[in-house]
C-alpha cells in the first residue's frame, strides 16, 4: 500500500516507517522538524518537510493520494501545552483536523491516530484503565488528544473513513528526544550517561505504564491490518513507579549513580496504567518486550549515541 506517515522524522513515526519499508509498502513521510531529525529518516521514504496544521501539507496530501495515513506528528510535552495551550491546540487539534479534512478528498480511506492514554483519563478511573473509561483530561495536551480524536470520529461518519485511535501508554526506546520534559527514560539515561544527576519530582511514587516503542509499531502495523474503526490503549496493563524505574534502569546500564529528588510537580497524576484486552481482541495485538528487556535496549542505544558525541 501506499502510507504515509506524519511525524516520519520523529521518535515513534520514524520506527513506524522503518517497518513500512520492511513489509514492502509504499512509505510516504511529512514532518516539520520542530523535535525529529533527519537523521532518523529512512532513505526509501519520499520525504517532506513541511508543518501539518498547514496548506502546504493539505496540498502535499491530495498530490501523494496515500491509502493509509499514520498520523504520527504531534507536540507531545505535557509542560510546554500547559505554558502554551494555543500551539499546542494549533499542532494536536488543527493538524489533524487539517489532515483529516483532505483525506477523503486524496483518496485516504483508513487513518491511524496517536492518542494518549494517561494523559485523557486522568486520575479517578480503574486501574489497570478500560478504554471505555470516562476521560478528564488536566492539561491542554489531554485536552487536544481527545478533541482531536472526537474530530476524527466525526470525520469517519462524515467522510466514510475508517479510523483507529491508538492510546498509547508512556513509550520509551531507542531515538527519544532526551530534551525537554517529555520521555523520563530518555531523560535520565542521557544525563547519568553524561555524568549528571537527574532529578525525581516528589516521593517517586507516581505509577506510569511503561511500553516499548517496538509494541508501539506493531500496534500501528495491526491496525494498519485490521482497519477496525474505535478507539484502543497501547500499553502494558502493568503499573511502575518512578522509583522502580529509576532502579530498573540503573541496572540496565550496570552503574552505581543515583537520582536526586525535587518538589512534586503541581498537578501531576498519581497512577497511569491502560488494560489492553480490547486492543488483544479486535487488533490482535498484546506487548511482547519486557520493561527489562526494553530498556537494556534503550540504554545501550543512548550509550552508544552519548559515546558518538563524544
Amino acid at each position: 500500500m501506499k502510507i504515509l506517515v506524519t511525524g516520519a522524522a520523529g521518535f515513534i513515526g520514524s520506527h513506524i516507517a522503518d517497518a513500512l519499508v520492511r513489509e514492502g509498502h509504499k512509505v510516504l513521510g511529512i514532518d516539520n522538524l520542530s523535535t525529529g531529525s533527519l537523521s532518523n529518516v529512512n532513505e526509501k521514504i519520499e520525504f517532506h518537510e513541511c508543518d501539518i496544521s498547514t496548506p502546504e501539507a493539505a496540498r502535499i496530501i491530495e498530490k501523494l493520494r496515500p491509502e493509509v495515513i499514520c498520523h504520527q506528528a504531534a507536540q507531545v510535552n505535557l509542560r510546554h501545552s500547559v505554558d502554551d495551550p494555543v500551539g499546542d491546540a494549533r499542532s494536536n487539534v488543527l493538524g489533524t483536523v487539517n489532515i483529516a479534512s483532505v483525506a477523503a478528498r486524496a483518496g485516504t480511506r483508513h487513518i491511524v491516530f496517536s492518542s494518549t492514554g494517561g494523559a485523557i483519563y486522568g486520575d479517578g478511573v480503574p486501574i489497570p484503565t478500560p478504554v471505555g473509561s470516562n476521560t478528564r483530561p488536566v492539561s491542554p495536551y489531554g485536552a487536544a488528544k481527545l478533541s482531536a480524536e472526537i474530530y476524527l470520529s466525526m470525520f469517519a461518519g462524515l467522510k466514510n473513513l475508517d479510523v483507529t485511535c491508538l492510546r498509547y501508554a508512556n513509550v520509551y526506546g531507542p531515538r527519544q528526544n532526551p530534551h525537554g520534559e517529555a520521555g523520563v527514560v530518555a531523560i535520565f539515561l542521557t544525563r547519568w550517561l553524561q555524568d549528571q544527576t537527574p532529578q525525581i519530582n516528589g516521593n517517586g511514587l507516581q505509577t506510569r505504564d511503561y511500553v516499548y516503542v517496538g509494541d508501539i509499531v506493531a500496534a500501528n502495523l495491526s491496525a494498519i491490518r485490521a482497519r477496525q474503526t474505535g478507539t484502543y490503549n497501547v500499553g502494558t496493563g502493568i503499573e511502575t513507579s518512578v522509583i522502580e524505574l529509576h532502579d530498573a534502569m540503573l541496572k540496565a546500564l550496570g552503574t552505581g549513580a543515583h537520582a536526586s529528588h525535587g518538589p512534586a510537580k503541581l498537578g501531576e497524576q498519581l497512577r497511569s496504567c491502560l488494560d489492553f484486552s480490547e486492543t488483544t481482541q479486535d487488533l490482535g495485538w498484546t506487548p511482547t518486550t519486557s520493561l527489562e528487556e526494553g530498556l537494556q535496549q534503550t540504554a545501550d542505544w543512548f550509550r552508544t549515541l552519548v559515546r558518538a558525541n563524544g
